[in-house]
């Protein structure tokens, strides 16, 4: 399978992901009313699913170096539609939870393997290029998936999302099990022990991987902190409807959309340190902005500043994963797996502890946003962009 006839497959491997949880949004006031439990608890629906995708590729990256990454593959979508089937028949909030847990288990065995292969297939900025247009494919899912889970909920109840999200594994699982080619190197890296703590250090103490991975974490509690909590703020705090909650998040997935077919070709153009400047640059305006609007307390206050912060994150999701992978041909399923745990993991504890606090939704994401300042003046320093982008990988870095 060539290059080009890769990328619709891994496509259809990344959408996993966001569709388990963006399909079921509108449905969260149905399901709190369905477990008995308020809407702010069913944001755990969203946190427990990323903590397990980011500690699962602790395992599943390594197992995708030994064992190859169609096996892999194929194994977390079927983990993935049983437990989609099981959250659809569950009848308490702890069990939808660890249900949910499972789901995403199964997912980043997916996802960790589309990495994967773009590591196996494509030169750096490549790489960089190729996570762009994933994302793209990814910020689809937002924009449409909502539309269809308020269809679904109002139609069939909130217990058909999940039944869709099986469904899709099913057909999707099929494609991949007869498509889906093995790209493992020949040289990859296979430790005697699956999982050792000298794999996972040689690569987190590398400072490309390390610098890129902190922002990556940082852009996911940006995403998780707006897609777990949007819900709440806007349909309950500001009284809005699903069809208006719908209209502004399918409004800022398009702008996501646009931003990420974009972003490759200002990838291209500017090189790979000014796009990451930009992009830093972006989102630390959206936090200030973010800022300068809480007294409106309506929905484009909130949202102007979220769906300026769309554009940033675009150009620095591909980006920062391409080059965190980038020096680490050799062993691509432990790095993808330490990226994917470091970015979903990372999200999900830095938004849990965030939500202890006792700030508003909008003052979270502001927070978050300018977290980015210090890790923005650090990289701004002549030494560490020297360090960053003159390190040794395989091809010259821009």
């Amino acid at each position: 399978m060539t290059n080009r006839n890769l990328f619709p497959l891994l496509m259809l491997m990344v959408i996993f992901s966001p569709l388990a949880i963006d399909i079921f949004l509108p449905a969260l006031p149905n399901m709190a009313q369905s477990f008995s439990v308020p809407l702010p608890k069913m944001q755990w629906s969203i946190t427990v699913f990323l903590l397990s995708m980011g500690v699962g590729q602790l395992l599943s990256g390594p197992l995708a170096d030994r064992y190859g990454r169609r096996p892999i593959a194929i194994s977390g979508v079927i983990i993935y539609c049983v437990s989609s089937i099981l959250s659809a028949f569950s009848n308490s909030l702890e069990f939808f939870l660890i249900f949910r847990i499972a789901q995403g288990f199964g997912a980043c065995a997916i996802v960790v393997t589309a990495f994967a292969c773009v590591r196996d297939r494509y030169d750096p900025l490549q790489s960089g290029v190729m996570y762009s247009y994933l994302n793209s494919a990814i910020c689809c899912i937002p924009a449409l998936a909502p539309l269809l889970g308020n269809i679904l909920t109002a139609q069939y109840g909130w217990r058909s999302n999940f039944e869709f999200m099986a469904f899709y594994a099913a057909c999707a699982g099929v494609i991949i099990a007869f498509i889906l080619p093995e790209t493992r190197p020949s040289t990859t890296v296979r430790h005697k022990k699956l999982i050792t703590i000298k794999s996972f250090t040689s690569i987190i103490i590398h400072p490309v991987f390390f610098f890129n991975a902190i922002v990556v974490m940082l852009t996911m509690a940006i995403i998780l902190a707006y897609v777990s909590s949007s819900p709440a703020w806007l349909m309950v705090h500001l009284g809005q409807n699903q069809q208006t909650f719908v209209f502004w998040f399918s409004l800022n997935a398009a702008i996501n959309i646009v931003a990420c077919f974009f972003a490759p070709k200002v990838l291209i153009t500017l090189g790979v340190r000014k796009t990451i400047g930009l992009g830093m640059g972006i989102l630390l305006v959206a936090g200030l902005l973010m800022f300068a609007l809480l007294d409106w307390n309506n929905s484009i206050g909130f949202m102007l500043p979220v769906m300026i912060s769309s554009i940033g994150i675009s150009l620095l999701m591909g980006s920062c994963s391409g080059q965190a992978l980038s020096p680490f041909g050799n062993n691509a399923g432990t790095a993808s797996a330490l990226l994917g745990f470091i970015q979903m993991s990372g999200a999900a504890i830095l938004v849990s502890l965030l939500q202890l606090l006792p700030l508003n939704v909008p003052e979270q994401f502001a927070l978050l946003t300018l977290m980015l300042l210090p890790v923005y003046v650090l990289w701004k320093l002549p030494k560490i962009k020297k360090i960053l982008y003159k390190v040794a990988v395989e091809q010259p870095l821009t």
